[in-house]
């Protein structure tokens, strides 16, 4: 019998079955070395793995109506943008900016991006039990080309449900940066992430999301991520 590679595990990741699109609401919660919370309620549409989405501000008042914007393309570059209400201004988020915080949170705009399998080469490590679950530790490591803040990931997947659970995301110097778990819902025939927790350990900051209210298959068209939608909530 043939081994099962790292190449292996990755397709067969990348082959579970997803949503055609995915509407949820989503509580951030910001937290600092000193202990100070930040709590930020948004929306979020998304088609096709998250390859289009939109992302808008709902709470606090302040940042109500600040939304995003991301279309990543197979032909060309991806677009990302932001809405700033305040200033009446759309921001382009260009690539030597994916390393900035996304509003605050332990989240780069890169992190918000799709990994798409041909930027990575991978490899693995002996598997590893998580909480109970016996997991596949991937090690992904960006091409050159990809100009990532990052210089690999570490990855813990369940071996039952190919979902990852852990993951850690070292520097440039090889450095551990950020710890991220994960936990998901069961929604119809899909498992949809639930909850996340980052922690960028160098920073001794973290950002928990927990998203609910999930809307699956709702034939959301191409057409709806364009920036007029950006500019309004939807209802």
């Amino acid at each position: 019998m043939l081994s099962f590679t790292a190449d292996d595990l990755v397709e067969s990741m990348n082959s579970k079955v997803k949503p055609k699109d995915i509407e949820s609401e989503l509580t951030m919660v910001l937290t600092n070395k000193k202990g100070r919370v930040k709590t930020s309620k948004l929306k979020t549409v998304s088609s096709k793995n998250s390859e289009k989405q939109i992302i808008w501000f709902l709470e606090p008042r302040k940042d109500r109506g600040i939304a995003l914007l991301k279309v990543e393309h197979q032909d060309k570059s991806d677009e990302m943008r932001m809405w700033l209400p305040a200033f009446k201004k759309i921001r382009r988020i260009t690539s030597n900016k994916k390393a900035g915080s996304f509003m605050g949170s332990d989240l780069s705009y890169e992190d918000l991006y799709t990994r798409e399998i041909q930027d990575y080469k991978y490899s693995m490590r002996e598997s590893e039990e998580v909480d109970g679950m016996a997991c596949h530790v991937l090690v992904s490591v960006p091409n050159k080309e990809l100009l990532s803040e990052y210089s690999k990931h570490l990855s813990w997947i369940d071996k039952n449900s190919l979902l990852p659970v852990k993951e850690e995301s070292y520097d440039k110097d090889d450095k551990l940066l950020k710890k991220k778990e994960v936990k998901y819902a069961k929604i119809g025939k899909y498992s949809l992430i639930k909850e996340i927790y980052v922690e960028n350990v160098q920073k001794k900051h973290s950002t928990l999301l927990k998203f609910d209210n999930f809307k699956v298959d709702r034939s959301v068209e191409d057409g709806f991520f364009n920036e007029s939608k950006l500019k309004r909530i939807p209802k």
